[in-house]
């Protein structure tokens, strides 16, 4: 089934629990695979109708209580006065779950000013009864529930908080209590999504027709948003998202690949492993349903082998990776394995696990994140390898770019991590002015080694007035407040906690406050650091800044050492007027043979339309 904006409806696990005139449970029924429908009868009135197992049942909706504080988890709950029951919903892909929320609370909002059928002309209707499936949200069911928002935002006292022993116990990993708390309007800003491209389609169309399906695609080509996407879509229970760092896992909200298949480092021999598998993740394994891998090029390809021997051995199956879905994501021309000094170097494409296992290859072309067709062309050629003249001349040009701006200096990326640290603390240390210490604080501090090995967020950062500064997560998208967002910090706010004011490029300044980031253990205990949202950026290394994009970038390229590490570099610039190349030469730019030739022929078999065709029809 391929993905649609308009099909409002889901399948999910659903219980659903008639209340009393007391409001305890007289009756209850479940059912693991349940399907709701969102429409409207023969008078207009929202309807939501429900096969749940061999029960088929419809409810007008009118008089209801959402609570969606674990909707990121697939989980909600619906209470309505009349009749009085309850519908709690689980293991529901979340992007749909998440559209089907605001569509109700629009379309209910928008129902409320509207004029009702009357109980007369309800019984002297001629209509014979009907449903229609509800329409997508228009741009007035918008506005109209972001004023609702906007007005509940202002009466907050009126929301009872929810208890901290239950936030506490949410934490642990107790169980959940289940009685509603509040209400909650959980939308605040414009709903209108984000449209798939074409490309992007064909992936999303591949994979919820359950083939196993591994896309790529150069820097900006919108990758790690189409993998949101697709985990949105998919039963979070048996859906397990992994990559190949643990800051690559953080930002999809997973897990290491090495600790999801419980077989540590996976350096010893395949017996051991699965020996390791079978004690440590053998609940996993044979929970998981479909296994989603980001940053796939840096994963050895010995590892992946070992990988699929484990699950079919574990999951007890013949079939690739024991019957798992795979859904792969990555650039095998930007960053390499990691590799020992000496040992052989193997690419996942090149192992026989992967011709086994992987059905369709798709390559993402359409760049989104630069706009310059003169910079798109120079990527392209610096990604594949090709070191022509006329490329180095136009980015040896850009050492005369002026790209500071407004005390707003650029981002040196270097080529070596402690480098950087070098770099930032001796111009910190050059600024005059009191020093303004902020501490991460975490639910499990013996746990903080971890977070900070296994996320991108600092336990510790020092700044003063005048500290070259960088976003480490998105706070506002339409306001450019966006993850590598650059800024200078121009004061400190007169609060107790002396919170920094910074001046960001695209012209805002304004008070950065503490924010969240959820980080997953091998055991599924969830870990929550709060921190600023904030890192040092007179320099970072190219290896962390893969992913992001920098307002203004200063890259050396005089000490490279990998193949596409030039390429990660030069595409974290927006465009060539952000960019500044202090010094590049011929062998700055190279690409590996053998992955050149896996690309090559990806495009001879024209892979994103012949495949596509070849096994979806």
């Amino acid at each position: 089934m391929s993905e649609s904006e308009e099909d409002i409806s889901l399948l999910c696990f659903l219980k659903i629990c008639y209340l009393d005139n007391k409001g305890n449970v007289s009756r209850q029924i479940s059912n693991p695979k349940s399907y709701l429908q969102l429409g409207r009868n023969e008078f207009r009135d929202i309807v939501l109708k429900i096969e749940c197992g061999k029960i088929h049942c419809s409810f007008k909706i009118k008089d209801m209580t959402l609570h969606t504080r674990f909707v990121k988890e697939g989980k909600s709950t619906i209470t309505l006065k009349q009749p009085p029951l309850q519908m709690f919903i689980s293991n529901c892909p979340v992007g749909k779950l998440s559209m089907f929320l605001k569509v109700l609370m629009a379309k209910v909002q928008k129902a409320k000013n509207a004029t009702p059928v009357s109980v007369k002309d309800r019984l002297q209707t001629l209509k014979p009864p009907s449903f229609q499936d509800i329409s997508p949200l228009t741009a007035l069911d918008i506005n109209i529930l972001n004023n609702k928002v906007s007005a509940a935002m202002t009466k907050k006292s009126a929301f009872p908080q929810t208890p901290k022993s239950t936030k506490r116990k949410r934490e642990h990993g107790m169980q959940e209590n289940t009685t509603p708390t509040r209400k909650i309007i959980a939308v605040s800003r414009p709903i209108a999504p984000r449209l798939l491209t074409t490309e992007q389609k064909n992936v999303m169309s591949a994979v919820m027709s359950g083939k196993n399906v591994f896309f790529t695609g150069s820097a900006g080509t919108g990758k790690s948003f189409l993998l949101k996407r697709i985990l949105g879509a998919l039963a979070p229970e048996n859906t397990f998202a992994t990559a190949s760092t643990g800051v690559a896992a953080c930002q999809i909200g997973g897990v290491t690949l090495h600790s999801f298949a419980g077989i540590g480092t996976g350096s010893a021999p395949i017996q051991q492993c699965i020996q390791l598998a079978q004690q440590k993740g053998k609940s996993t394994w044979k929970q998981c349903q479909h296994l989603i891998v980001d940053e796939i090029s840096m994963v050895d390809g010995e590892f992946f082998e070992k990988l699929e021997k484990v699950a079919r051995i574990v999951r007890n199956s013949d079939k690739p990776f024991g019957g798992i879905q795979l859904i792969l994501s990555g650039d095998f021309l930007q960053l390499p394995p990691v590799t020992k000094k000496g040992q052989n170097r193997t690419f996942c494409f090149q192992s026989a696990a992967w011709r086994n296992s992987i059905d369709i290859n798709i390559e993402l072309c359409m760049v989104k994140r630069q706009d310059d067709k003169n910079f798109i062309n120079i990527l392209q050629d610096v990604r594949r390898g090709r070191c022509t003249r006329d490329v180095i001349e136009k980015l040896k040009a850009t050492n005369s770019h002026r790209i500071d701006k407004d005390g707003i200096m650029a981002t040196k990326l270097s080529t070596h991590k402690d480098d950087v640290d070098i770099i930032n603390n001796s111009h910190l240390e050059k600024l005059p002015g009191h020093t303004q210490t902020y501490f991460a604080t975490d639910n499990y501090p013996e746990l903080s080694r971890f977070i900070s090995n296994h996320s991108h967020v600092l336990d510790k950062i020092d700044l003063k007035v005048g500290a070259q500064v960088m976003l480490t997560k998105n706070l506002d998208l339409q306001r450019g407040l966006v993850n590598g967002a650059r800024g200078v910090v121009t004061g400190f706010d007169a609060g107790q906690q002396k919170l920094p004011i910074v001046k960001f490029v695209c012209g805002i300044q304004q008070v950065v406050n503490y924010e969240k980031w959820t980080v997953k253990t091998p055991g599924g205990l969830v870990l929550v650091r709060k921190m600023l949202p904030l890192q040092l950026a007179w320099a970072m290394s190219i290896h962390k800044s893969q992913g992001m994009t920098l307002d203004c970038v200063e890259v050396s390229l005089g000490r490279v050492f990998e193949c596409g590490q030039a390429y990660v570099a030069l595409s974290r610039a927006r465009n060539l007027q952000g960019l500044k190349v202090l010094d590049i030469e011929p062998s700055s730019i190279r690409a590996d043979p053998r992955v050149l030739k896996f690309y090559s022929e990806l495009d001879c078999m024209n892979t994103y339309q012949t495949e596509m065709d070849d096994y979806l029809g």
